[in-house]
Order: C-alpha cells, then sequence, then structure tokens
C-alpha cells in the first residue's frame, strides 16, 4: 500500500502520523525527519510486546547502527501507575538519559500514556515518538498528546499533555493482535462515526469484515480517518477547554464500568468505551435528544464487531447504579461536582452536556443494569 500522512496542526508543536505496511522498520528514517538521527535512543515497551515483535525492531535498528536501551514493563493497564512511573524515571537517570535523546513509545495505550508522561517529566521534558501497536493506540491514544496514569480515584486522572515528534503507525504491528484486541481498538473506530461522520459510520457498516478480517488497504482507511477525524478535533482544541470533549464519548460510561472492574483486565478499555457509547445514545434518547431509530443501528455495529452494547452482553460482574454514579463523579471533565456527559441530537451529532441532572441519571443506570 502507498503510505499515508496525515498533519496535527498544533504550531510549533505540529507532527505528522505516518501509516503504512514496515514503518517501524525505518525508525532511523524517521528520526533523521525530525532533526533526532543522533539522538540515544530509549525505547519503552511491555513485556507481551516485546516478546511478539522485539526481535524483529532491534534486527531494524542494529542494521541501521543506532544506540538503543529497552525498557520493559508490565502489560495491562495495572502498570499506569505511580510505582511504574517511578521506576522508569528512575532508570532512564541511571542510564544517564538527556533531554537531547529520545524516548520511543512502543506498544499499546498503556505504554504510549505512560512513555508521554515520562518523556514530559525527565529532566522538564525529552522528545518522544509513538509507535502503537494496537488498533486502539493507532487511532486514539497515540495522536493529540494526552498522557497520564491511573489514580486509585479513578483513570487517567495525573498526567499532562505533551505532543510527540512524529507518530509512525504500522499496520504490520496489528498482525500479532488477538481478535479481543482488534475488537476493542475497533470500538474507537466507530466512536468517530457516532462523534460526527455519519458517513463514515456507513462505510463502517459497509466494511467491517474486511476490516477485523485485517485487509489492508480497508484497515488503512479506516485508521486514517479516524486519526484524520480526531487531528481535526485536537488542532481546534489542544487541551479540552471546549470541543476536545467531544473525543470522550462513551469515555465516562466506560471509565466508571473499568473502574467497577478494578482496571483488572476482565474488561478492556475499548470493550468498555464500546458499551458506553451505545450507553450515551441510549440515555439520549431516554432524555428525547436523539431518535430511538438510531439506536438499532449502533448495536448492530457493535454487536457484529463482537463488542457488547449492553451492561449484561458485558456480563462479567454485578454492578450497581450507586457504584456506578460514583466513579462517574470522578471523571476530570465533572465541573464543581457537577457532572459533563457527552451525549447525541442523532446519529453523528454528539454534543457535550454539562450539569446532568444525577436523578435522571440514576434511573437510567438502574434501568441498564436490569437491560
Amino acid at each position: 500500500m502507498t503510505p499515508i500522512t496525515v498533519p496535527v496542526a498544533l504550531g510549533d508543536r505540529s507532527y505528522d502520523i505516518f501509516i503504512g505496511e514496515g514503518q517501524r522498520f525505518q525508525l532511523a528514517t524517521h528520526l533523521k525527519d525530525v532533526g533526532l538521527e543522533k539522538s540515544r535512543i530509549f525505547i519503552l515497551t511491555d513485556e507481551q510486546v516485546w516478546a511478539a515483535q522485539g526481535s524483529a525492531l532491534t534486527q531494524a535498528l542494529d542494521a541501521d547502527n543506532l544506540r538503543y536501551d529497552v525498557l520493559q514493563v508490565p502489560s495491562g493497564e495495572a502498570t499506569k501507575a505511580f510505582s511504574t512511573l517511578e521506576t522508569v524515571l528512575e532508570t532512564l537517570i541511571e542510564h544517564g538519559a538527556e533531554r537531547s535523546d529520545v524516548l520511543i513509545a512502543f506498544g499499546g495505550g498503556v505504554v504510549g500514556d505512560l512513555a508521554g508522561l515520562v518523556a514530559g517529566l525527565m529532566k522538564r521534558g525529552m522528545p518522544f515518538i509513538q509507535v502503537p501497536t494496537t488498533l486502539l493506540s493507532q487511532v486514539d491514544s497515540s495522536v493529540g498528546g494526552k498522557t497520564a496514569i491511573n489514580s486509585r480515584f479513578g483513570k487517567n486522572l495525573i498526567g499532562l499533555f505533551n505532543q510527540p515528534k512524529r507518530v509512525i503507525i504500522d499496520i504490520d504491528t496489528l498482525k500479532t493482535l488477538d481478535p479481543r484486541e482488534w475488537q476493542a481498538g475497533y470500538a474507537e473506530v466507530i466512536k468517530y462515526g457516532l462523534i460526527d461522520r455519519p458517513d463514515f459510520f456507513a462505510w463502517l457498516e459497509a466494511n467491517s469484515s474486511d476490516i477485523l478480517s485485517g485487509n489492508v488497504e480497508t484497515l488503512a482507511h479506516a485508521v486514517a480517518t479516524s486519526c484524520r477525524a480526531k487531528a481535526a478535533i485536537v488542532s481546534a482544541d489542544e487541551t479540552e477547554r471546549g470541543q476536545r470533549a467531544l473525543l470522550n464519548l462513551g469515555h465516562t460510561f466506560g471509565h466508571a464500568i473499568e473502574r467497577a472492574y478494578g482496571f483488572d483486565g476482565r474488561v478492556l478499555h475499548g470493550e468498555a468505551v464500546a458499551t458506553g457509547c451505545a450507553m450515551a445514545y441510549r440515555f439520549s434518547a431516554d432524555l428525547g435528544l436523539c431518535d430511538p431509530a438510531d439506536l438499532p443501528r449502533i448495536e448492530s455495529l457493535l454487536t457484529r464487531a463482537g463488542l457488547a452494547p449492553t451492561l449484561s452482553a458485558l456480563g462479567k460482574i454485578a454492578l450497581s447504579a450507586d457504584e456506578l454514579l460514583e466513579h462517574m463523579r470522578h471523571d476530570k471533565k465533572a465541573e464543581s461536582g457537577a457532572l459533563t456527559l457527552i451525549l447525541a441530537k442523532g446519529l453523528g451529532q454528539a454534543f457535550v452536556q454539562k450539569d446532568v441532572d444525577p436523578h435522571s441519571l440514576r434511573r437510567f443506570l438502574e434501568a441498564e443494569i436490569k437491560r
């Protein structure tokens, strides 16, 4: 396939997203393009990704005579913690990392979020490059500069905005993903259609089977469209003062679900977001904001992708409305204790709703649990 370039326009913090096959093996070229060809390389990755793809990457790095050190962290959401942040920072300092060096995030969203925060804190800032290896991280977390770790009070509550120098999306890295990771990533792709691209949602309805089977051209188009959608919103609102909050469609519900499960892997982030998107549209319909006729299309696409449109379909543990509501109160979009949700006026017509009535929301959650 012909490589695709998607620009992210942020003034002096602008960068490009490269999408193609074999891109991770062209790291020397990418480093030269952004003026980091003489930098020492630190690769932050997780144990699972490195076991599957590390040897191929190191062979390419050795062939280009690049200097590098590899820092491995455990796989899973629990890695986004203070303890891991401290360990990685201290390891970099121990190895003599300088501000002129570069940190490469080679992994999924957990590694990308952690690496971006580490890079922002290390000696007040070292450059970093995202090389996302999961569908979810390629279309979402690697783009836009949001970096964070979790707190015991909620997800992504401790972090900063830190833009990468480049995002290198290698479609070939997806070949090692298991079906569940594919499905979880696809939830974020569907989300872009639900936010403001109904034509893209219709395209996904027609092409889901090709995407989920790994057809390279179709998959690359879905990834590129998703990245363009996110880049447009990020360029307009980098630090989430308004429009960027739309990217959190399904996330307030989803983060509450993840928190209820203790971030233990029984429910993946994308799986929770998929359920959360369906819940956001059903809540919108309950409030009379959107046409209930939109709901079957959304629920059907999620189901065909192997995702759960309802809490009962997710079905891992018993949940309570009070527990979910309490977790939602800790969402980072909450203001002065008032809940903010991303709701919709129709398919592809999402908007930010502040001061959501907690009583209406609690009644809705009770009905969702019984659904």
